[in-house]
């Protein structure tokens, strides 16, 4: 058996999560789960993921948000 690599997290945020576009990404889904924490619907450690339903996660309309089971939010992306 192989010997785990261990992950080099700061090389990795180097890479793909520093980027100010990233960034603002990030900020809008932070906001979208606050929104609905706000709002009762989601709370810390409940294991679901707020739905961006458009894909973008800079709209945080109520009508654009939904929330979902981890597993459903997080699989592939279906083609419509």
């Amino acid at each position: 058996m192989a010997a785990k690599r261990k992950r080099n997290y700061k090389k990795e945020y180097e890479r793909d999560h520093s980027s100010s576009s990233e960034k603002k990404r990030r900020a809008g889904r932070n906001a979208a789960r606050k929104k609905l924490a706000k709002k009762g619907k989601v709370k810390k450690g409940d294991k679901k993921d707020v739905h961006h339903k458009d894909h973008n996660p800079r709209n945080n309309k109520s009508s654009n948000l939904k929330v979902t089971s981890r597993k459903k939010n997080r699989g592939k992306l279906r083609k419509k």
